[in-house]
């Protein structure tokens, strides 16, 4: 027999119920076999008198060949179902464990993520990305995605894939206007948002983007142009 794993008696609890089921199953077969085989009462003498122990002893061979078999099938079944199960166990204890660490993962992601904020911050002025934009100036998502796709707004990366947006650029809720023709001019949002904050010779040392703000867009568009053509 092959040899058992995990919790013995559960296991031998289950393996004894299968194979009571496989027994009965078989007997039922057997059932069967003699109803199909036994030798009618007309012909037991003569050729077939012999006939009929022989293969009554061969059905019962056969019937216990059977039954050892499917007892050690079953055995072998329950030991790999409960190995299997052990190993899922011992899989997911980890994962268990490694809860707390997990959790610490987050949050170390989410202040590495804040850093880079502020890293931006520092150079770009107050940014904020699409919950807090929808929360605090009731910009929905789907229409940030739109502007941002259309080049209506300033949108910086941050990290491998986010991006947030310079709050600056926004009034009563909606991108200046000037912000696609900038961009359209000066492609990279980052040397965009560079030249918008800050005090332009071509503009007097005004700031384009407070420029913006204030409907001046076609000075900011035209010191812009200047600016991408040297």
């Amino acid at each position: 027999m092959t040899k058992s794993f995990g919790n013995e008696p559960r296991q031998d609890e289950l393996s004894s119920s299968v194979a009571k089921q496989v027994q009965r199953v078989l007997a039922q077969y057997d059932e069967v076999i003699k109803a199909h085989t036994s030798t009618p009462a007309h012909m037991s003498a003569g050729n077939n008198a012999g006939t009929e122990p022989l293969s009554l002893t061969r059905q019962k061979a056969v019937h216990d060949e059977l039954v050892e078999l499917a007892s050690d099938f079953v055995d072998r079944l329950v030991a790999e179902a409960a190995r299997h199960f052990n190993a899922s166990v011992r899989e997911v204890a980890p994962l268990g464990v490694r809860t707390e660490d997990a959790h610490e993962c987050a949050v170390l992601k989410a202040r590495d993520q804040h850093t880079d904020c502020l890293r931006i911050e520092d150079w770009a002025g107050e940014v904020a990305g699409p919950t807090y934009l929808e929360k605090h100036f009731g910009i929905p998502r789907s229409t940030l995605h739109w502007w941002q796709r259309h080049n209506d707004v300033v949108a910086l990366r941050k990290g491998a894939r986010k991006h947030v947006f310079p709050l600056a650029q926004f009034v009563d809720g909606r991108p200046a206007p000037g912000i696609r023709q900038v961009l359209s001019l000066i492609a990279n949002p980052r040397p965009a948002w560079l030249w918008l904050t800050s005090p332009s010779p071509r503009l007097d040392g005004r700031i384009p983007i407070q420029m913006l703000r204030q409907d001046l867009a076609a000075e900011v568009i035209w010191a812009a142009r200047d600016f991408s053509s040297t």
